[in-house]
């Protein structure tokens, strides 16, 4: 049946491509229209026409000037239509040269026609295994463009994707640019159709991109007698969709960027800085390109750090009821400092871990979980953790410099059950892959282990135990560190008894241990075995190994 059904299939889609060979005329039109609605959604018919040498024919057909206009149209469709399925489908488009065939159709007087080439054209310049080189090989084609522009609202909608995808970097923004294309797209963005406003706004986007010629043209261009700026500012209002807000941000972000940042200076009003810190953490929350901008930006990170200092000892304010009230109000300039660290290390890990490290972000961090505030502590320490996750080992080690171990002891034995999670999950980051394990612990072994003593000793809840447990299995996986449990009969006491425990969770947290200590690959293991079976961790394992628990019974 298997075998049947794909020949079912194969015959089907030979009775399609034979169709456009047929010597009537009107037969080969209805066979490309009956292609088209074969087609529609179904990749693997797709698939199959273009193996079977559908395209050349259509490209055939379409470039003949002996063919009807409506015929021509409809192959551009299905020829579109075959560009939207798979990547392979549109390397088989370009490997037939249907690009030079669809910009030889934009010179036809037929607008339907003119439309579904460009429309065939977008959705093949829009796939990521397009060159977007093709569209600057011949210098005419760009001017046709601009001049299509004025035809239809589809031509603007889809030439001004068309150049947002093919505009990548300076070499062609100039050639854009040279065109006219910031006065020719300008007034499509009063256009009554969102689609062509929206595509006009990215094209606009992409062809100030670091680019501060364009930029400053930008400035000064007026469209009904309004200046761009402020049809950019109306599209950032927030009963606009998302995606116009963000777009339009990345139009004047680079004109505004200076200004926001200066905002955030410490010798502007306490509002100001509130205002200018939100407001880029509003404008860059989603965009990567947009955060790494900001960030190198005019000591920015630097400035962040005076937003926890504030007010200073040494206060520039002489005005006492002014600063009765920033006193009050200073906790929004450590809330606005927050929002706009998370929105620079939103998505960039380079960012989270470079520019704010290098602007001291650590001290900054550590000394905020000394705070008698309960939040600054938790998102001090939070961040920490965060930092610490996958760093390199110096960042570990200036983190464990900035604590001291008297803060970490400090910080262990907080009365908020947050502030100890996130103390312990830090732990848990710093000790992490072999080298960094050993590293750390040749350098603040002693310290670790009289911490995680503590912890397993106090009063503390399931999720607190099984996270110090945690600790001990990373140290357990060094290579030397090691050592420093199987040296400590106090801490190899304790793992044995939470494999005794009531709690699943504790005793494979436990077991983790005994897995990373006894691994028969590494140096010592008989040794390390030896010692453990003497102190009755078989005869538990067996035990273990009956559990009606099929984790504890697996591990």
């Amino acid at each position: 049946p298997c075998c049947y059904l794909r020949y079912e299939v194969t015959a089907s889609s030979r009775h399609y491509v034979d169709r456009l060979f047929d010597l009537d005329p009107q037969k080969v039109l209805q066979g490309v229209i009956d292609m088209k609605n074969a087609v529609i959604g179904n990749n693997k018919q797709k698939a199959n026409l273009i193996v079977l040498g559908a395209v050349p024919r259509l490209l055939y057909l379409l470039q003949q000037e002996t063919s009807s206009t409506e015929l021509r149209t409809e192959c551009a469709v299905v020829l579109g239509s075959l560009a939207m399925g798979t990547e392979n489908n549109v390397k088989s488009l370009l490997d037939c040269h249907i690009i030079p065939a669809l910009l030889q159709g934009l010179l036809s007087p037929d607008l339907k026609f003119i439309e579904a080439c460009l429309r065939c054209l977008r959705t093949i310049f829009i796939s990521p295994v397009t060159p977007e080189d093709l569209l600057y090989t011949d210098a005419t084609v760009i001017s046709h463009l601009m001049a299509l522009l004025s035809r239809s609202q589809y031509t603007q909608e889809y030439i001004c994707q068309i150049f947002s995808h093919c505009c990548k970097g300076p070499d062609h923004q100039t050639i854009l640019f040279n065109h006219g294309a910031v006065q020719n797209i300008a007034h499509l963005l009063v256009s009554t159709s969102y689609k062509v406003r929206m595509q006009a706004l990215k094209c606009f986007s992409v062809l100030a991109f670091e680019n501060p010629q364009v930029s400053m043209t930008l400035v000064n261009v007026s469209v009904d007698g309004e200046l761009l700026p402020q049809i950019f500012v109306k599209m950032l209002q927030r009963d606009k969709p998302i995606e116009m807000q963000l777009t339009s941000a990345k139009c004047f972000f680079i004109k505004t960027l200076p200004c926001l940042v200066r905002m955030c200076s410490k010798d502007r009003l306490l509002e100001e800085r509130v205002e200018g810190a939100e407001t880029l953490a509003y404008l860059i929350e989603t965009d990567v390109e947009l955060q790494r901008m900001a960030s190198i930006t005019d000591h920015l990170i630097v400035m962040l750090a005076d937003y926890f200092k504030y007010p200073s000892s040494v206060s520039a304010i002489t005005d006492i009821k002014r600063l009765d009230h920033d006193l009050k109000h200073a906790h929004e300039l450590r809330q606005a400092a927050f929002k706009l660290y998370a929105s620079l290390g939103a998505n960039d890990e380079d960012i989270r871990k470079k520019p704010i490290l290098e602007s001291g972000a650590i001290e900054l961090l550590c000394s905020l979980t000394q705070s008698e505030n309960l939040a600054l502590r938790v998102n001090g320490i939070w961040a920490l953790m965060n930092m610490a996750f996958q760093a390199e080992q110096k960042i570990k080690s200036d983190i464990l410099r900035g604590l001291s171990t008297e803060q970490l002891f400090q910080l262990l034995s907080d009365s908020d059950v947050n502030v100890l999670m996130k103390t312990l999950g830090l732990l848990r980051n710093l000790l992490s892959t072999r080298p960094h394990i050993d590293y750390i612990m040749s350098t603040h072994g002693k310290q670790i282990m009289q911490a995680v003593t503590l912890i397993l000793e106090g009063e503390h809840n399931i999720e607190v135990k099984e996270q110090t447990l945690c600790i001990l299995a990373n140290i357990a996986d060094g290579t030397t560190a090691k050592e420093l449990i199987m040296t400590n009969d106090d801490i190899l006491q304790k793992i044995k008894y939470y494999m005794s425990h009531s709690n699943a969770k504790l005793q494979l947290a436990a077991m983790f241990c005994i897995s990373n200590l006894i691994w028969n690959e590494e140096e010592g293991s008989q040794e390390r075995q030896d010692k453990l079976r003497d102190m009755g961790i078989v005869d538990i394992l067996h035990k273990l190994s009956q559990s009606s628990d099929p984790n504890l019974c697996d591990k």
